[in-house]
This record gives structure tokens, sequence and C-alpha cells, in this order.
């Protein structure tokens, strides 16, 4: 297996595409200062996976993409490809020729590629373990690297042996299968306790569980009752409603009836009162007749009794005529000497005789014409009482009727004003009747669409429990998916602070004199353990502070003689302190037109 070329894009200096082919033998690349030779031994260590800027000489990773120059624009990423020969299959993967490559862009992305095929940094480290090419392998030796490797401890020193005797893989995979097999005995030891826990939990749970199911059986036969008992009481208020109606019906009937009675009594009242404004005009006529009968009456009866003295008066005269007649009859035969005398006086009285004759005859006649008109007045006198006698009769009668129409019409004024009493209260309880029966529809209708959306609502609710059911079994799975991820991380969790507490991954001086720390005051700690920032800004924080993330912070400079001298008398290697009383001030960020250009985000500090 062997390097067969090397592509370069945008790669610190690289600002046109090269590539570079290497053949059997030894291949130099001469040149001077400055001319880009080590940059592709760089470019070499960046696409095998190198994350420290400082092995890249950068102050962050995005130096390492051409950053232009006054006669040359910037470009917006770096690539670099290289290709190895597989053909004895040194490599794990089922290819004769291996090309992995890398690209990075200025807004911070970043991706890796095994023969065109995207990939993890994982999976290109892997590729290359045991075969001496990673980037911590020993194929690849920067400037300086021979010296550090010679002072360093044989702790350090071993890594390189490891990685040419090819069991640094399987010493990683003895690592993780130990990690995994403690957090399987953490995870069991946590699933007992879940488990011991949960069984506590099942006697309260089986028995609430019977609680709800008798609840919704109880809610199930109340929600029955409650729709019969509605069902009935709706019954219960047809039956009333037509009740009423019939009522109602029946008063309506009474109502009319009385109202023809009202009116054929109130016609016969008018009849009557016609007829008795009537016979009362006739019995004042009769009166009036009666009135002036018995004026002629008695004036008649008065002229009467003169003409029946006259009569009588007239009878005594001739009685005594007739006794003179006698008288002078006797005188006559004595005195018939006399008789010359007196035969003037005879004419006279011949004369008076013949008219008081004709006096009497006249006064007869008028006798018998008032006789007669008086039997007649009598006779008319008779008729008229007896018609007066009628009409009073027929008057008493008439006021009897009268009486008794003005009984009837007070009674039928009360049973009228009954009725219009009864009238109102049929009409309020027909108003009653008719606000109750639309209240009662209006109930019935709100009950029926209260019925509908409650079968809706049921449905819906049978829907959403169904829903619910299924999203509470979702949340039972997620919950117990969620639990299992939260004891993995927490494993995890309690993994990586064992690991932090031990200061797994530093140097064994870093370790060495963190393990002081509870004794040392004046140890602030490193600066991986000091800088905090957004997950999304840690990788580049980490690019840009290189290998000074294990820098060790302290109070002042005679805690970091302290520890030097510590490291020194157990020989426990090299470490670099920080004192806060011997930093300076930042100097001044000159280049601030860097901060315009497309993706960048800002000073790491900010």
């Amino acid at each position: 297996m062997y390097l067969k070329s090397i592509e370069i894009h945008g790669f610190k200096s690289f600002a046109n595409k090269i590539r570079l082919e290497f053949h059997n033998g030894i291949t130099g690349i001469v040149g001077p200062n400055g001319s880009g030779k080590s940059n592709v031994a760089d470019a070499v260590r960046w696409v095998l996976g190198e994350q420290r800027v400082k092995q890249l000489r950068g102050g962050s990773m995005q130096d390492v993409i051409f950053s232009g120059t006054e006669l040359r624009k910037p470009l917006g990423y770096a690539f670099v490809a290289i290709t190895l020969d597989n053909s004895d299959h040194a490599l794990p993967i089922d290819y004769d020729e291996v090309t992995v490559s890398r690209r990075l862009y200025r807004s911070g992305e970043s991706e890796y590629m095994i023969n065109g095929n995207s990939c993890r940094l994982k999976d290109v480290n892997e590729l290359f373990m045991d075969t001496g090419i990673g980037k911590e392998g020993y194929s690849i030796i920067g400037q300086g690297q021979i010296d550090q490797i010679l002072s360093s401890k044989p702790e350090d020193r071993r890594n390189l042996f490891d990685e040419a005797a090819g069991i640094v893989k399987f010493k990683l995979r003895k690592d993780t299968a130990v990690r995994k097999l403690e957090d399987g005995k953490a995870n069991l030891t946590r699933i007992s306790d879940i488990l011991s826990e949960l069984e506590k939990q099942t006697g309260p749970l089986e028995k609430q569980a019977e609680v709800a199911k008798i609840y919704l059986k109880n809610k199930e036969e109340i929600k029955t009752l409650d729709i019969n008992l509605f069902l009935l009481e709706n019954e219960a208020k047809r039956e009333e409603l037509a009740k009423d109606e019939e009522a109602y019906s029946i008063a309506s009937g009474e109502l009319m009836q009385a109202k023809s009675s009202y009116e054929e009594s109130r016609t016969e009242y008018e009849r009557l009162q016609t007829e008795l404004e009537d016979i009362d005009s006739r019995i004042e006529e009769t009166r009036n007749r009666i009135t002036d009968t018995s004026v002629k009456r008695e004036k008649l009866e008065g002229q009467i009794g003169i003409l029946t003295e006259q009569i009588n008066s007239a009878k005594g005269n001739s009685a005594h005529f007739e006794k003179r007649l006698k008288e002078e009859e006797q005188k006559v035969s004595e005195k018939k000497a006399e008789r010359e005398t007196h035969l003037a006086e005879k004419a006279s009285i011949d004369e008076k005789k013949k008219a008081a004759d004709e006096e009497l005859s006249s006064l007869k006649k008028n006798l018998k014409e008032a006789a007669d008109e008086a039997l007649r007045l009598t006779s008319e006198i008779e008729d008229c009482k007896e018609k007066l006698i009628e009409t009073l009769n027929s008057r008493a009668a008439i006021r009897s009727k009268l009486s008794s129409i003005d009984t009837m019409e007070e009674q039928t004024n009360i049973r009228r004003s009954e009725l219009t009493g009864r009238m109102l209260i049929v009409h309020t309880q027909e108003n009653e009747q008719k606000e109750t029966l639309e209240a009662l529809k209006q109930r019935f209708n709100e009950i029926t669409k209260e019925i509908a959306a409650l079968n809706e609502e049921q449905k819906s609710s049978e829907e959403e429990l169904s829903g619910m059911r299924d999203r509470l079994a979702q949340c039972d799975r997620t919950l117990r998916e969620s639990q299992s991820l939260y004891h993995e991380e927490k494993s995890k969790l309690e993994a990586l602070a064992n690991l932090t507490e031990r200061y797994e991954g530093y140097g064994n001086s870093i370790r060495r004199v963190m393990e002081r720390k509870a004794d040392t005051p004046g140890i602030i700690g490193v600066v991986a353990d000091i800088i905090r920032t957004e997950k999304k800004y840690e990788t580049a924080i980490e690019v840009a502070l290189g290998g000074n993330i294990q820098n060790i912070v302290t109070d002042d400079e005679d805690t970091a003689k302290k520890m030097i001298t510590f490291l020194k008398e157990t020989k426990a290697g090299r470490a670099t302190f920080l004192p806060l009383t011997s930093i300076d001030h930042p100097q001044e960020f000159k280049a601030k037109d860097i901060l315009s250009e497309r993706g960048v985000i800002g000073m790491a500090d900010e």
C-alpha cells in the first residue's frame, strides 16, 4: 500500500487546483522557506482528520482556507483528497484504490468522503487505525516532532509503538467493550431498581385501574340514565302540552259559546228594550187618553147632573102646571067669567107650555144623547179600564220581564265579567301556554341540538379517546424509549463525569497537577474547564485553542512554580501553566475587514 496522489484545492496557499502524483521510490519536495512545502504535509494530516489547529500551524480552522491576495479573491472552501493503493487490501475495505477527501466551508460546515461517499470522521479514523497512517501515526512527522518524541515520557511514546504493533484498534475496542460492559451493568442495576419500583406500583395501579373501570361503567350507566330521564321528562312534557292544548281548545270553545250567548242576550236585550220603550210610549198615550176621558167624563157627568136637574125641574113644573090646570079648569068653571080675561094669559101660558114642551123634548133628546154618550163613554171607559188593566198587567209583566231581563242582564254581565275574566285568564294561560310551548319547543330544539351535539361530542370524544389511547400508547413507548435513553444518557453523563473528574484524555502531567487541586488553593483549572460556550461554537473554539485547551490556569506565578517543582520531583512530565498575574492585555484585533467577509460569524471572545 502506498500513496498514489494528492489533490489540493483552496487549502492554505494552494489557490489553484493541483494534483501531485507519487510513484515507486522516494519523492522529495524542495523549495525556499515560505514556498508552502509544509502545507503538503499539513494537507495530508488535515484530510486524515486533524482537528487541532495548532498542529496545522493556524489560529482557527478557517485559516486553512485560501484567504486571498492583492490580486486574487479568497476562496469559500478548502478541499483535499488523497488516493492510496489498496491492492494488498491492507485497508479493511473492498476497493483496490481508496480515495479519502475532506471539504471545509467558511460557514464552518465540513464533510468527509471515502470513494465519493459521505462518511464520519470516526469512519476515517477506524479505516487508518493500526496502519500508521493516521493523524497520530508515525508516518507523518512534522518539524520539531522528533525532539518531542524523544523527550516524551515512556507512556507518551507507547502510543507510537502500539500504533506500529497494530494493537491500537484492539485496545480501543477493548476499552469500548469494557465501557459498554460497565454501562450495561449500570443499566442492569437501574433496570432492577426500576422493576422493583414498578412492582411496588403494580398493586396500587391495579386498584386504581379497578376503580377507573368501575368509574367508567358507572359513568356509562349515569349517561344512559340521564338520557332515559330526559326522554321520560320529554314524554311527560309532551303529554302535559297535549293536555294544555286540549284545555285550551275547550276554553276557546267555551269562550266562543259565551261570546255567541252574549251576542244573543245582547240582541234580545236590545229587542226587549225597544219593546219596552214602545210599551212605555203606548202606556203614556193611554194615560193621556185616560186623563182626557176622565176630564171629559167629569164634564159629561156635570152636564148630565144639570140636565137631570133641569128634567126634574121640568117634571116639577109639569106637575105644577097640571095642578094649576086642574085648578084653572076648576076656576074656569068657576070663573068662566074670567075666561075672557084669562084667554090672553092662557094663550101666553100655552105658548110657554109649547116652548116648555119643545124645550122638554129637546132636553129629553139631549138627555137621551147624553145617556147614549154616557153609555158609550162608560163602555169606552170600561174598555179603557180593561185596556188599562191589560196595559198595567202587560206593564207589570213587562216590568217583571224587565226585572228578569235586568236580572238576566246582571247575570249576563256577571257571566260576561266571569267570561271576560276567564277569557283574560284563558288568554293569559294561552299566552303562558304559548310561551311555555315556545319555551318547550325551544328547549326541545335545544335539547335535540344538545343531544346531537352530545352525540357528535361522544363520537368526537370516542375518536379523541381512541386517538388519546393511541397517543398514550405512543407516549408510553416514547416514555419507555425516553427513560431508556435517559438512563443511557445518564450513564454516559456519569461516565463522562467520572472521566472528567479523573481528567481522562489529558496528559499524565495534567492529571497529576489536577489531583493536587484540592490541597492547592491557587489552582483554578484547565482552560477546557473554564471556558463555556454554546454547543454550535464548541468545535470552532476547540480548534482555535488547539493544544492550549489543556493549559492549567493558576492564581499567580508562585502556584505555577510550585506545581512545576512538583512535576519535576515526581517526574510526571511537563505542563503549561497560565498564571493570571502574568497574562497581559490582549492585543487589539486590527484585521477588522475580515469580520465583514461572507461566512464570518465573529470574534471567538465575543
